[in-house]
């Protein structure tokens, strides 16, 4: 680990920032001669990419932008974290530091004038790639998003639904959890972001006019 702390809680958010403010959708929907900002819903999401443009783009902007999450978060925790015990604070401080990084940048994208996606696939590789006290919650509420969305074919409530148990997931894989006070501070501001940027969502889900999985956006 290094002994400069603003390579880590400066840094480090920053570089994870950039990284997470590639937008994998807009790019693929470009190269196939479409503006995604323009199309369907407008999100730059997986779920847009593949009403756009088809379900194959759909998947790959999925597992590229949840990798955009991985890779920075899974390449801190091999660089700062403790080779035995529980991390220290400023350890979790700059495994959240990276992670909001690259969700904010996905979230809100300096190539794209500080709009971009949700968040879902990004947040899902960042708690995957923070072994163990992330990943097990994250696998958690990955088997709930699955599942919810295939009952439902929502795929917005699968993503409401996985956000709201990972809290409890993440207490129940690293009780007590007290220990890991910056890592929940973190799960519970990354919960929060992706059901404020599922609002709209919400909305048409109570309405009964949100697009299920196979219906053409309206």
């Amino acid at each position: 680990m290094s002994e400069n702390p603003w390579i880590l809680l400066l840094v480090f958010p920053l570089a994870a920032y950039v990284i997470g403010s590639t937008p994998f959708g807009v790019l693929i929907a470009r190269a196939r001669g479409v503006d995604l900002r323009k199309v369907g819903s407008g999100n730059v999401g997986a779920t847009n990419v593949a009403r756009a443009v088809g379900r194959r783009w759909g998947y790959l902007c999925f597992f590229l932008d949840m990798g955009k999450g991985l890779i920075p978060a899974a390449a801190g925790a091999a660089l700062l974290g403790p080779a035995q015990g529980a991390p220290g604070v400023l350890v979790q401080g700059a495994w959240v530091g990276v992670g909001c990084g690259v969700i904010l940048g996905h979230i809100f994208s300096f190539w794209l004038g500080f709009r971009g996606g949700k968040g879902v696939a990004t947040a899902l590789g960042v708690v995957l790639g923070v072994y163990p006290y992330l990943t097990f919650a994250g696998v958690g509420a990955l088997g709930i998003w699955i599942a919810v969305t295939l009952i439902t074919r929502y795929v917005s409530m699968g993503s409401i639904v996985a956000a709201l148990a990972f809290l409890p997931l993440f207490a129940i894989f690293n009780h007590p959890v007290v220990r890991l006070w910056p890592l929940l501070g973190f799960a519970g501001v990354m919960v929060s972001l992706i059901l404020i940027r599922h609002r709209t969502n919400i909305k048409r889900l109570l309405s009964g006019t949100e697009n299920k999985i196979g219906r053409k956006s309206t």
